[in-house]
């Protein structure tokens, strides 16, 4: 086991586990080795050094040394359809994790930020992304292993650029240390393992489902703004007016028509309106 990496209090007292490593490929696949071996969940597997990580669709994840990357192994008991919305939950825990660790006034939000900067500081763009001054910080991908509600198993993978980021990306990128943050992998991991715990207790299995909504929406970058959303081959644009109940996103169209969208990549300002984003999505 790597040192350095520590559960926060809290998160001892609820039962949670960690195993921490200098060095793994997948901390999501190695989750859901876990959860086929038969680990009840609880578990969070973490490092400083991910060489194979992996985000949605496909997408490969950088993970240079000093970034963090951690997974959270969870038997949640609901239906897919709510296991789903547990990654609005893992990303209100990194926020409040992030402010934790921020110190205040490091960042300063630039001037073509736009509508990205009305979520504050760190803002939540749309499914499962944090973003720093409307770059991209980190991103969140759910894996699910099992069928059914009682052997569900959900493996939310969570990567944050804290040391370095990714150039020559489709949208900017940023880390903590660019921001003026002296924070660590660890520092951040502790800070998030504590915020987890109060963002699952909001969450409650699914019941608290409304009151993560009302969080989400509070912090989130690009209400009222001129979207264009990749659904996989289709592309809708339009204003981002709000996210419904089940935490879809919800678009009005340029005819007036009121989309709603379960999954799906979201583009912001300018590139959400040129005339050939379909061949550059």
């Amino acid at each position: 086991m790597a040192s350095g990496f520590n559960l926060s209090p809290t998160a001892v007292a609820d039962g949670f586990r960690l195993e921490s490593f200098a060095e793994i490929g997948s901390t999501n696949q190695l989750a859901l080795e876990r959860a086929r071996a038969g680990d009840p969940g609880g578990l969070w597997l973490v490092t400083g050094h991910q060489t194979g990580g992996r985000g949605r669709r496909g997408r490969a994840w950088e993970g240079p040394p000093g970034n963090l990357a951690a997974t959270l192994l969870l038997q949640p008991k609901v239906e897919l359809s709510v296991a789903a919305t547990l990654g609005f939950v893992a990303a209100l825990a990194l926020r409040d994790a992030l402010l934790a660790v921020l110190p205040e006034g490091a960042i300063a939000v630039a001037p073509d930020a736009g509508d990205l900067a009305r979520g504050g500081r760190f803002a939540l763009k749309w499914p499962n992304d944090v973003l720093a001054d409307g770059a991209k910080l980190s991103g969140i991908l759910l894996e699910t292993a099992g069928a059914g509600s009682d052997d569900l198993a959900v493996a939310i993978g969570i990567g944050v650029n804290v040391v370095a980021h990714p150039e020559a990306t489709p949208y900017p990128a940023t880390d903590l240390g660019a921001m003026g943050a002296t924070a660590t992998a660890a520092d951040l991991f502790f800070a998030l393992s504590d915020a987890f715990v109060d963002n699952l207790r909001l969450w409650q299995g699914g019941r608290g489902l409304a009151a993560i909504r009302h969080k989400w929406l509070a912090g989130a970058a690009g209400i009222g703004s001129e979207i264009a959303v990749d659904t996989g081959g289709t592309i809708v644009r339009g204003v981002f007016e709000t996210i419904d109940a089940d935490c879809h996103l919800v678009i009005r169209e340029g005819n007036g028509q009121v989309t709603r969208i379960a999954a799906g990549d979201v583009h912001f300002g300018a590139v959400a309106s040129v005339k050939n984003f379909e061949a550059r999505a």
